[in-house]
């Protein structure tokens, strides 16, 4: 039962944020082996003032040693 929450810098379409969740979906569906209706997709637009505050610090920096995918970037 994966549920995913993608947090994007706003500004995205709808028609971007769906494909994408339609991209992640199948990228579960496909590597872990679970059925289409298991998979849940949520998107949180974040303004990119809002990045440091709102994503960085709660989300990333408290789990890097968790990220299989590290950014690029730190603390702005």
């Amino acid at each position: 039962m994966p549920h995913v929450i993608v947090k994007l810098a706003a500004g995205r379409s709808d028609e971007m944020k769906q494909a994408l969740a339609q991209r992640v979906a199948e990228a579960l569906t496909s590597t872990i082996g679970c059925g289409a209706e298991a998979v849940s997709v949520a998107i949180e637009d974040v303004p990119m003032s809002d990045w440091t505050e709102a994503v960085y610090i709660p989300d990333i920096e408290p789990q890097l040693d968790r990220l299989y995918i590290k950014p690029g970037y730190g603390r702005t």
